[in-house]
């Protein structure tokens, strides 16, 4: 059986081609895909070639074509093998690790049940979510606390959301692009600053009575690192969210570190528990599923992040605009539907 999928072919191009189903093992459910969500950040590292595309790359190596991405889907099961538990045919699904692919054939722990009056459109981005959440989660908020999330792509995006479900505030926004700022605001951001305004680690603390608890760093730059540790609070916490794909970073580690006493933590979505969930450390299927209870219960409202949905044919011209166009949306989605 044929099925369709996006595929970066080369750099700078993506195709819409058709490939063979992939078998069905006694633990796998075989999913009609809905909707999938780009991660922007990422995929334009890797349509455009980067080499490093994660901690196990280096600048020197070479980039390897064909790249297929994709990963936080939603859709509808339409098969399961033999030792499946907890799934049946016509359970609604959100996906982690899929690709943007009309059927995705996934292994049962990387799927979970959506709550009723969960969208599809919003489950599809619930995977990307939980990078946000497992974030926000090492930095131990408190309710009460202040955030500071810095840059306003997708992670950051809803890192700012559910900073504020969780009790943070204020919730401060940081993006030098007036739309990213906007948008943050109208998702769950107290304040939304421009990092290179003036006064800006002043006005950080103004709002915050001397310094930011907690920042979600998701830049992935040297320079948004620094000036994060600029606005701190003395034992405040830093996670850092965003791939670093490049080592420029210069610190000063002693006044900006050590003496205030700032603790810093890798917060990549592989640094988790397989099994097991505790405080500060969820699995990636638990925290899907406490996003999915967090819309459910309406105190997410992701669907209206949504700024564009496409259809998966169009795929060439849409990853044209991601690695050419500086003020492509922050979130946008395939529409497997109809495929």
């Amino acid at each position: 059986m044929k099925d369709t999928q996006i595929i970066f072919t080369k750099p700078n191009c993506a195709e819409l081609l058709e490939v063979e189903r992939q078998p069905l093992g006694a633990q796998d459910i075989g999913v009609k895909t809905m909707f999938t969500t780009i991660s922007t950040g990422t995929e334009r590292a890797n349509i455009t070639g980067d080499p490093v595309i994660s901690a196990h790359t280096r600048p020197t190596d070479k980039a390897v074509f064909p790249r297929m991405l994709g990963y936080s889907a939603s859709g509808i099961v339409m098969e399961k093998g033999a030792d499946v538990t907890g799934f049946e045919i016509g359970d609604r699904v959100a996906m982690c690790w899929t690709t943007h692919r009309s059927y995705n054939v996934i292994h049962q722990s990387c799927a979970v049940k959506m709550e009723d009056g969960v969208s599809f459109e919003e489950a599809a981005m619930v995977h990307i979510g939980a990078f946000s959440l497992a974030a926000i989660r090492k930095t131990r908020l408190e309710v009460g606390e202040s955030v500071m999330v810095m840059g306003q792509g997708i992670l950051g995006l809803l890192a700012v959301s559910l900073a504020r479900a969780a009790g943070a505030v204020p919730v401060i926004a940081v993006d030098p692009v007036a739309q990213k700022r906007e948008g943050a605001l109208q998702f769950g951001a107290d304040y939304a600053f421009d990092p290179f305004e003036e006064e800006f680690v002043q006005k950080v603390k103004a709002i915050t009575g001397g310094g930011v608890n907690a920042v979600i760093e998701v830049t992935g730059h040297g320079s948004g690192l620094n000036m994060a540790l600029d606005c701190m609070a003395r034992h405040g916490r830093i996670s850092l969210l965003g791939c670093t794909r490049n080592s420029d970073f210069t610190v000063d580690y002693y006044r900006k570190i050590h003496e205030p006493g700032i603790t810093i933590v890798g917060a990549h979505t592989t640094a988790r528990p397989e099994h097991d969930s505790y405080p500060g450390y969820f699995t990636t299927p638990d925290d899907m599923k406490a996003i999915l209870k967090l819309c459910a219960s309406g105190r997410l409202n992701w669907k209206d992040m949504i700024a564009e949905t496409h259809a998966p044919k169009t795929c060439a011209q849409v990853y044209d605009r991601l690695i050419h166009d500086k003020d492509f949306p922050v979130v946008v989605q395939f529409d497997w539907k109809g495929l």
